[in-house]
């Protein structure tokens, strides 16, 4: 464990009230006083603005006079990008020397991409952290309401983070089945077991999965999910920000999270409503099955089969309404000027 060298100190956001505070990685509340965050509509100073809020922070740190008045950070949620972005300003002397491994542990949790695979164990350790069956922290804290759960996991994560980052291995308990189902989903994509096939122009990659593949349980964020290609697999395979998957007559289309925050590396296409997709793809239908579809404004909105249901469409014919609707269909989400 090691002590605290900034005089900020992390208070969860149930207990902010009437406390000055920096706001990381989520929207301000009545008492914050600077925001550093990358999500919608953010006030996030724009000469700092970058991909992550992560960046942000550690940004944000070579002008220590925005602190002014500052008591506390705090955030609304728990998540590889806020507690990077926590640790940076808790403790800078430690996390400046492991800028570049953090900013990727960071990258790895929200936008399922890594340049180090250690960056992914390590977020996969902190999905980990808040998941019900895996965590070693308290039961108690973990069956409170989200916000003073989310409260216990900073709580419990932050003193201890230098040593998740430096040591990885001792915590491979955490990590190693589904790093393993991330090893077996790389190799199928390089093996060429699973396609990956882009169509830049409209931002689409469509990944075809042998049907008879089984899904593994794997983490989105820090959410317990199934899947059978680990996502961080699929992303680090291409850059486009819409993602069809096509298993057998099991389909679905997900927009990327980084078409939901205010990404200033690159341009990126607007997202459009996938529930007019939706619509449509059930008046085409064969036989019994519906689609649903998140609204433009949720994280990572997909397109999708109700309850394991199978396409009457072909492959070909539903990848032909997909591009088709990704060709006109006009922007249904702006995260700059979101509210």
């Amino acid at each position: 464990m090691v002590a605290a060298v900034s005089t900020l100190r992390f208070v969860p956001e149930h207990a902010i009230a009437g406390i000055p505070n920096v706001v990381v990685d989520g929207s301000p509340n009545a008492d914050t006083v600077l925001t550093l965050s990358h999500w919608p509509g953010s006030p996030t100073p724009p000469e700092l603005r970058d991909d992550l809020s992560a960046q942000i922070a550690f940004r944000a740190l070579s002008e220590p006079e925005r602190f002014a008045g500052v008591e506390a950070v705090t955030n609304n949620h728990f998540d590889q990008d806020g507690i990077v972005s926590a640790f940076a300003l808790l403790w800078p002397a430690l996390a400046l020397p492991r800028r570049e491994l953090l900013i990727d542990v960071a990258r790895a949790g929200d936008f399922g991409t890594f340049a180090s695979r250690e960056a992914a164990r390590i977020a996969m350790i902190l999905a980990a952290l808040d998941d019900d069956v895996m965590s070693p922290v308290p039961a108690q804290s973990l069956a409170a309401p989200y916000p003073q759960r989310c409260g216990s996991l900073y709580q419990w994560a932050l003193p201890q983070f230098a040593e998740i980052v430096d040591r990885p291995q001792e915590w491979r308990h955490l990590w190693g089945d589904e790093d393993a189902h991330l090893t077996r989903s790389i190799e199928a994509i390089a093996d060429g077991a699973v396609r990956v096939t882009e169509h830049r122009d409209v931002d689409l990659a469509v990944v075809t999965v042998p049907a008879e593949w089984a899904p593994r349980t794997t983490h989105r964020f820090t959410r317990v999910e199934s899947s059978t290609l680990h996502p961080m697999a699929i992303n680090n395979a291409t850059e486009c920000l819409r993602v069809a998957v096509v298993q057998g007559s099991r389909y679905h289309l997900e927009l990327r999270y980084e078409s939901w925050v205010m990404l200033v590396s690159r341009p990126v296409l607007p997202r459009p409503d996938l529930r007019v997709l939706a619509a449509e793809l059930d008046t085409l239908e064969p036989g019994s099955a519906r689609w649903r579809a998140g609204a433009p404004g949720a994280l990572t909105p997909r397109l999708e089969l109700f309850d394991g249901h199978e396409s009457g469409l072909t492959p070909e014919a539903f990848l032909l309404h997909v591009r088709r609707f990704l060709e006109v269909a006009p922007p249904a989400w702006d995260p700059f000027t979101a509210t």
